[in-house]
């Protein structure tokens, strides 16, 4: 996808909402959620993910359950209080930017 640098800025912001909308999920639910989302355009590898999932739980925005499924420990994420107020931030922030580059972008011919 020739936007995967706009959505790798992104992730935090991602993980965060999919959180606040699904309360807990493990890694590969977030990688496939965010594939189903999206139609298969974007595709967040394990690479990015738990990279970003780390940083998160180290700023205590999220923290962990261990879970047993099908005889395996599953590890799953949710937000902290303080991931709550981060992610309505990185919302506010977000459609911000998103409101600034519409301004940008829908400049008429002959104008400026």
């Amino acid at each position: 996808m020739a936007n995967n640098k706009l959505y790798k800025g992104s992730l935090s912001t991602i993980i965060l909402r999919l959180l606040e909308e699904n309360e807990r999920m493990y890694g590969y639910e977030i990688c496939q959620k965010v594939k189903e989302l999206t139609d298969g355009e974007l595709i967040v590898t394990e690479g990015a993910l738990y990279p970003a999932l780390h940083k998160l739980e180290g700023d205590g925005f999220l923290r962990v359950e261990y879970q047993e499924v099908d005889g395996r420990t599953r590890k799953y994420y949710l937000l902290t209080e303080s991931g709550l107020k981060e992610t309505a931030h990185k919302m506010d922030e977000l459609q911000a930017f998103v409101q600034q580059m519409q301004q940008l972008l829908d400049l008429k011919p002959g104008i400026g």
